[in-house]
């Protein structure tokens, strides 16, 4: 079973639950996939979209049936016992719970990847567990030290050196250590992708990649020094590159990936060239994580007029790291 993908249908008032089910509509996908989730929301969805596929409630994952839609029932919520389209501190738990199954199904081999659905970082926050999103929470139960989030399109793929921290925070992050774990996480993940001698963009951080010290000593004292060690050591890395143009190589072919130095600095680029397309991987963990790289969008959640694109590739890209 271990070929199975786990998904996660994240915060139950948000429109994971509708992607995930309009997406396994794809009975070429339906047949691969157990879903994490409560089964009242599930069921609420299947009659909302009209899905004919009939549902069946797992426990354990020998008991997964072809031809059906396996749902995996977790903290089974009454549809009353939750707002759809609200910040709740029910549904924050919930989601929380369906991940922790998911993880420890996939850390004990009895599913492969997990495609994960958004979450709402406080409703997360309020259902008492204090993390900054996905990438945080995989890491802390797989015991995972070195990992980064990459930002992936067949239009443009991006990491990041950091993520959910404030902009003043993101500035002293930027490190050669931590530049040279996303360098080596980034040439892993292409080459785990089929991509021979990946071809990696380090962004710089600051206007012009600091014009030679005069707008800032970054690009001098750390990001540098961490792109020639890797040249050294043979890796095809080229940087820094000033952050005004490095993407549009990037889009152009040039290069196959970038380096971010900040989150928005990789995340502005890629939700204007590949918003619906985006696929968010948590590097450097024992397991494979993909997910959608959208939120919640509590504005149009339990609407049934949510776009799942990014899901279908999430669990494309799934399958294409487990292979």
């Amino acid at each position: 079973m271990h070929n199975l993908i786990g998904i996660t249908i994240g915060d139950p008032s948000g429109i994971g639950p509708e992607i995930t089910l309009k997406a396994l509509r794809n009975t070429n996908y339906l047949n691969h996939t157990i879903v994490f989730g409560s089964l009242s929301i599930i069921k609420y969805y299947h009659n909302l979209l009209k899905i004919n596929t009939p549902i069946n409630v797992i426990y354990d994952t020998s008991e997964f049936k072809e031809n059906m839609l396996n749902v995996f029932n977790i903290l089974d919520l009454p549809l009353d016992n939750f707002p759809i389209g609200e910040v709740s501190a029910t549904s924050g738990d919930a989601a929380y719970q369906y991940l922790e199954k998911a993880i420890t199904l996939s850390m004990q081999h009895k599913i492969g990847p997990v495609v994960t659905a958004p979450l709402n970082k406080e409703a997360l926050h309020l259902g008492g567990h204090n993390f900054d999103g996905h990438t945080e929470i995989f890491a802390t139960l797989t015991n995972t030290k070195k990992y980064t989030m990459m930002l992936w399109s067949d239009k443009l793929s991006v990491v990041h050196v950091s993520t959910h921290v404030p902009l003043r925070k993101a500035c002293d992050l930027v490190k050669k250590n931590r530049i040279i774990e996303c360098i080596e996480l980034a040439n892993d993940a292409l080459l785990k992708l089929g991509i021979e001698n990946p071809r990696i963009a380090v962004a710089g951080l600051n206007p012009h990649s600091g014009e030679a010290g005069l707008f800032g000593n970054e690009e001098i004292q750390e990001i540098t020094p961490a792109i020639l060690q890797k040249k050294k050591e043979g890796f095809n890395v080229t940087g820094p590159v000033p952050p005004d143009t490095v993407f549009r190589s990037a889009y152009n072919g040039k290069f196959d990936i970038v380096v971010a130095m900040y989150h928005d600095q990789g995340h502005i680029p890629m939700k204007v060239l590949a918003f619906d397309e985006g696929v968010n991987v948590t590097l450097g963990l024992p397991i494979i994580r993909t997910s959608v790289d959208h939120g919640t969008a509590f504005d149009i959640a339990g609407q049934g007029i949510a776009n799942e694109k990014s899901m279908l590739e999430a669990i494309k890209l799934g399958i294409r790291f487990s292979n």
